[in-house]
């Protein structure tokens, strides 16, 4: 049974060659790159997803990305909606961008000493948001959450950690317990090599249930150091939560002497300058955001108010340290994305741009009787294939998986890229046009009418 369940998300003894939509675009070249790379790395991969195990086909090795488009290493190009899972929210090789991180790199690319680039970024991110008074840069939005834990813990001097179902927090070990993202996909709920005795700090409970998490307080009291949440659930599909569900969070929190900790890696400056913070108004004791401050390089950081920020090392006792953390490069490509993020009406534009596109494509499938739902919030967006509103990873139909596998490769064959699994989202950059995003509408609408008539 195990061996069956294995090749359902291992997608072996799938026939590679489309026989309903247009014919599989050329893949010579990535296929050989790929055996190759499978002599050096576990599966052929540096991370999970990107194996292309959910869907069919080989992976695509990426050659070249440029505005919207990117280019494999056959030549084919696709309007990229992946976008380096969210943070391109400018584009590929944005020009700004590129410009001000060669400028940096003339004078060196690492010294593990202060920069006044670190000041620079640092001050415009604070000073344009109002839910953080002091910040940490690190390398990872993994490494962001794994030090806000650690800080958590040491200013409430407690040990356990709550977290949701279907939210994923990178791969911290006390955090991979019934994570979403690239576990869904392979239809696991936890990790190996995690000692049970971690997993038992870390408390597990369904989104948007309030007496499941009232259960929780009651039965660990004064032992809850921290509540994590994506206030925008955007690994294991897109979850979106009432105000309402995370005001009472919030409240929750504070009458149990918790700390409330908005993992914002994917929404923050995604939904608003401010992130998902900003955009319903409720604020958190501890931030984290992910590579969107970095132009898409590798960085991440984590933000509280300035007397909880004391508590890190060397002002306090809670140790973190990282040689790349404030990295000159990751900072000077993060202070020429944030400048335009700031721009007047940038946000606007970007969502008004994406509010038009979800809603094209959600009038094409209800009036073909669809059984398919796009869920949106700024300029992220989930293709589901449901009637249903799902605001929980239990809500989703794993079978539905299957459309969406066809969808996938209906869709590569039209040349738009989307991720290689159901459960990731997609993202809109300022870089795409009305000319890409109405080609991107009619392979939908294409590929849409394929995997319903292929029952």
């Amino acid at each position: 049974m195990f061996d069956s369940f294995k090749k359902i998300f291992s997608g072996e003894g799938e026939e590679p060659v489309s026989t309903t939509g247009k014919p599989d675009i050329s893949r010579e070249k990535s296929a050989e790159l790929y055996e190759k790379a499978k002599l050096y790395f576990p599966g052929g991969v540096n991370s999970p997803v990107r194996a292309f195990k959910s869907v069919y086909g080989t992976p695509l090795f990426i050659q070249k990305g440029d505005g919207s488009q990117i280019w494999d290493a056959d030549g084919n190009q696709f309007v990229d909606y992946c976008c380096s899972w969210g943070p391109l929210i400018l584009g590929h090789n944005n020009a700004k961008v590129r410009e001000k991180v060669i400028e940096v790199m003339q004078n060196g690319m690492s010294f593990g000493a202060p920069t006044a680039l670190e000041n620079e970024l640092a001050e415009l991110i604070l000073k344009h948001n109002k839910y953080i008074e002091k910040i940490r840069f690190v390398s990872s939005g993994t490494e962001a959450v794994m030090s806000a834990i650690r800080l958590a813990r040491g200013y409430t001097k407690r040990n356990k950690i709550l977290k949701f179902e279907g939210c994923y927090h990178g791969h911290v070990d006390a955090l991979l317990v019934k994570a979403g993202s690239g576990l869904v996909t392979f239809g696991e709920t936890s990790s190996a090599g995690i000692p049970k005795a971690f997993a038992d700090e870390t408390i597990v409970v369904s989104l948007n249930d309030k007496e499941a998490l009232l259960k929780a307080f009651e039965d660990f009291k004064d032992q809850i150091a921290a509540v994590i949440i994506e206030p925008v659930p955007a690994n294991n599909g897109l979850l979106l939560q009432h105000k309402e569900f995370l005001q009472y969070l919030r409240n929750v929190c504070t009458q149990n002497g918790t700390l409330l900790i908005f993992d914002e890696v994917i929404s923050g400056f995604r939904v608003g300058f401010e992130g998902a913070a900003g955009y319903y108004q409720i604020k958190p004791d501890i931030i984290t955001y992910g590579k969107i401050i970095g132009g898409g390089m590798p960085v991440g950081a984590y933000g509280s108010s300035a007397e909880v920020m004391s508590n890190i090392s060397p002002e306090g006792p809670v140790y973190q340290a990282g040689t790349l953390s404030g990295n000159p490069v990751a900072m000077a490509a993060g202070i020429a994305q944030l400048t335009e993020l700031l721009r007047l009406g940038f946000y606007r534009d970007l969502n008004n741009k994406t509010e038009e596109f979800t809603e094209a494509v959600q009038r094409f499938a209800t009036a073909r009787n669809y059984k398919f739902k796009v869920f949106t919030i700024g300029s992220i967006f989930w293709f589901a294939f449901t009637d249903k509103d799902i605001r929980k990873a239990e809500d989703i139909d794993p079978a539905s998986m299957e459309k969406f596998k066809k969808l996938h490769r209906e869709l590569i064959n039209r040349g738009v890229y989307l991720g290689p699994s159901g459960y990731e989202v997609g993202f809109i950059s300022a870089a795409h046009t009305k000319i890409d995003l109405e080609k991107t509408k009619r392979a939908i609408f294409d590929s849409l009418d394929v995997v319903f008539r292929d029952k």
